[in-house]
Order: structure tokens, then sequence, then C-alpha cells
């Protein structure tokens, strides 16, 4: 016998709170398909599982401080302009007095 899995839908207002966005980025992420939402009646519903699915698919921030260390230490290509400039000048300063 298969049980079918139970939708976890709340309101709008409420999956927006869930989701630590507003309105209008909810409306875009529906209409992207990054997040699933259902009617009923004249209320939307948002699917939490498509939101925590959409979470998930997000890019992992990398600090200020490991960008400046591998710049240094010289084991990455990574762009300068990541950085910001007064960093930037920091890390080449450092980078060629150690030289």
């Amino acid at each position: 016998m298969t049980t079918a899995k139970q939708r976890r839908l709340v309101a709008f207002k409420d999956g927006c709170r869930y989701g630590k966005f507003g309105k209008t980025k909810a409306y875009e992420l529906i209409a992207q398909e990054r997040i699933r939402a259902y009617k009923m009646g004249g209320k939307t519903l948002i699917d939490l599982d498509s939101v925590d699915e959409y979470h998930g698919s997000l890019p992992r921030v990398e600090s200020r401080a490991s960008q400046a260390a591998e710049l240094r230490s010289g084991t990455t290509d990574a762009p300068l302009r990541r950085l910001s400039r007064r960093s930037a000048q920091c890390c080449i300063k450092r980078t060629r007095s150690a030289q």
C-alpha cells in the first residue's frame, strides 16, 4: 500500500514569513517555478517543502577573509573584483612585501 506524502501548505503571508522574503519576491519565485503555490478558492497557499528546496539551491557565500587568504597563498585564481578595492590593495601589498 502506498502512502501519499502530505503537503505542507500554508497561507501566502505565512509562506513569505517562513521563507524570509516579501510578497513581490514570492510572486517572482512562483512565476519562475522555483517555489510551488496552489489556489484554494481565493486563497494562495505556498508549499513549504518547495521553499526548503529553494533555500537549499542557493549558492554559498564565501567570506572576504577566506578569499584574501587564498590570494595571499597563491592557491586560487579568484578575481580581485570579488574583494573590495581596499581589501584587494592590502592583499597585493602583503603579497609583494612577502616576496
